[in-house]
């Protein structure tokens, strides 16, 4: 029996024996009347006790759909209302800003050594003299740059702070927002999460854990750069204990592997640093000056390099700006992992297989990937707006908004930031591409059958030839016989495909899509390999050129499928696809058919999950 049916089965008996006891108010009045009645004093303390340890509106998630969520929202809302009002200050906001001082390495320029601090803005709770509470931050590049809806770092970010605020913070939290280093008020360079904006980070973690109000528990949460930095905070987790739980919502466990895949590169990559972020900080005063740092100048060099060569040529510039490796190493707080599996922005790699990474570690971890976008879990419009039919998400609407999100991040705070309640379940929910939500004890799946169809054997061509041309457009496509039963199709399917190539270089995108009867096909996945990099890993491989075979190992980015029986798998291959660059090393690639060519699907019995509906979304969009 896994650990996820064991857990499942415990939280079920639970929840029985806990509906048994509470039932409606009417029945367990006359249940506890006539116990007291016939058994005494003993009896009756034992009730008490159950009940107090007990709270009717936390319950195993795939009851939650009994609960009264509301679900007509723009966002979710906790079904709990907390006691307390917010700590009013001077500012019409309710926030206090600080200032914390950190120092730097002297090879790190700009305000190095001494000179270096960070912005940030606290809103706390109005709690009894002596009360101490725990802080859940939000630490980002976004705050009072350039943007409408955060002049200043003084003002919560409507994204999610002023949800926090709203519906966390009145249980006994505060809440903070953190400008990194070289943006907002905090001064030094903008080094794109390099060891500056690390140190800066850790430095605010330990000002949160030190002060007088804070029960010296820290929480960390956001979305994609400020999904980002929690992963750079717990990479700390062994000299200080402050940095209780984490919660990335697609950030980022590297930023090389945000932007490069399989030597691959993504259009934006070769300009990430200076393109993309560079004017932050950058706003005409004397502090100016300290954003000529190190690595504010070899940024845009590092990422042509990583063009042309497709991984780190010389120094540890992508090295230092890698984290989960430290995080495993050092950590010793929780992990809440959220994904969107249709992020193009930041891409479901990043969580997977990340999430068995850390259970493997020892590391309490929960992982919620729903079909989601670059968004959070619960906004419907948003989630609406950005979920396309055709493969790409809109399938899964609108059952992937998860209105019940407000509710399951307090239960996890109140747990790991304030020792309360029940430890939530430590298993992944996957939401399929046709919106159904399951449990599973580790993702991608190990109790999975290996479904393994040779390119020209159970995978037909269909046209196209065998070779690939470089010019993004040509390249063959193959297709299977009808299936005979539904298949459903977890984690990361692999590519292995026997080449030549006309010099040492080239690059493979393949597609994978999912073809009714009327041949309408919508986007399953898929996967990029430059060709240097055919057996995987960081090392540049060589060859001679249309005389020596190689065998290309491409995995695909991370999908949930179910596909119909009478459907068929149709597979292409191109130089290029959506979101990548052409390769550096542009070659005409030779398809082999064959045995060493093989496409490789992970395969699971649905009889053998658990299937759970959340709450149904009633916004007008929803419905």
């Amino acid at each position: 029996m896994s650990d996820l049916e064991s857990d499942l089965i415990e939280r079920s008996q639970r929840s029985r024996e806990f509906n048994l006891v509470l039932g409606s108010t009417i029945a367990v009045s006359l249940v506890f009347l006539f116990v007291s009645a016939v058994f005494g004093e003993a009896v009756m303390d034992l009730v008490v006790d159950e009940e107090g340890s007990s709270n009717p509106y936390r319950v195993p998630v795939w009851e939650r759909s009994t609960l009264p969520y509301e679900t007509d929202g723009d966002f979710g809302i906790a079904l709990e209302v907390g006691p307390y009002e917010i700590l009013a200050t001077e500012n019409e906001w309710n926030s206090t800003h600080h200032f914390v001082e950190y120092s730097l390495p002297i090879s790190e320029g700009g305000a190095a050594p001494d000179d270096a601090v960070i912005s940030l803005a606290v809103w706390r709770p109005n709690v009894p003299e002596g009360v101490k509470v725990p802080v859940i931050a939000e630490f980002g590049p976004y705050f009072q740059e350039a943007s409408v809806e955060t002049p200043s770092i003084e003002v919560p970010g409507t994204w999610l702070g002023q949800m926090i605020i709203d519906q966390i913070l009145p249980h006994g939290y505060a809440f903070a927002q953190v400008s990194v280093a070289g943006t907002g008020r905090s001064n030094h360079c903008m080094d794109l999460m390099g060891n500056a904006e690390q140190l800066g980070n850790d430095a605010a973690v330990r000002w949160f854990g030190e002060q007088n109000w804070s029960n010296g528990a820290v929480g960390m949460i956001g979305k994609s750069y400020d999904g980002s930095t929690p992963w750079q905070a717990a990479m700390f987790g062994a000299e200080h204990d402050y940095l209780k739980t984490i919660v990335p919502i697609s950030g980022l466990i590297g930023v090389k592997e945000l932007m490069w895949r399989n030597g691959s590169a993504e259009a934006r990559a070769p300009i990430m640093h200076n393109g993309v972020y560079g004017s932050y900080g950058i706003d005409g005063d004397e502090e100016d000056y300290q954003n000529i740092c190190p690595d504010y100048l070899i940024g845009p060099g590092t990422g042509v390099s990583a063009y042309i060569f497709g991984s780190e040529v010389a120094g540890d510039y992508w090295a230092e700006r890698y984290f989960l490796d430290r995080v495993i190493e050092n950590y010793q707080g929780s992990v809440y992992l959220i994904q969107g599996m249709h992020d193009w922005n930041v891409d479901p790699h990043m969580a997977v297989p990340t999430i068995n990474a850390l259970k493997d570690a020892g590391i309490d971890a929960k992982g919620l990937f729903g079909q989601w976008d670059h968004d959070y879990p619960d906004r419907p419009q948003q989630l609406f707006d950005r979920s396309d039919m055709g493969g790409r998400g809109g399938e899964a609407f609108p059952e992937m908004v998860r209105m019940d999100w407000m509710q399951d991040l307090l239960e996890w705070f109140d747990f790991y930031l304030r020792g309360e309640g029940e430890q939530p379940g430590l298993y992944v929910e996957i939401q399929s591409n046709q919106g159904s939500w399951r449990l599973e004890d580790r993702y991608p799946p190990t109790d999975v059958e290996v479904v393994s169809m040779d390119l020209g054997g159970m995978l037909t061509s269909v046209g196209g030839g065998m070779s690939v041309l470089p010019d993004a457009t040509t390249g063959p496509t193959w297709e299977s016989e009808p299936l005979s039963e539904t298949m459903y199709v977890a984690g990361t399917p692999r590519l292995h495909v026997d080449v030549t190539t006309a010099t040492v270089g080239g690059q493979l995108y393949a597609l994978l899509e999912d073809c009714d009867e009327n041949d309408e096909c919508i986007h399953i996945g898929h996967a990029i390999m430059d060709l240097r990099y055919h057996a995987g890993g960081d090392d540049i491989q060589t060859w001679t050129p249309l005389v020596e075979t190689i065998n290309a190992k491409m995995e695909f980015m991370p999908l949930d499928a179910e596909i119909e029986a009478g459907h068929r798998f149709r597979l292409s291959l191109l130089s290029t696809g959506e979101d990548y660059l052409p390769a550096s090393t542009s070659s005409v690639v030779f398809i082999q058919e064959g045995e060493g060519s093989t496409l490789q699907l992970d395969t699971f019995i649905p009889e053998d999950r658990q299937y759970f509906t959340p709450p149904a979304c009633t916004h007008t969009v929803c419905v």
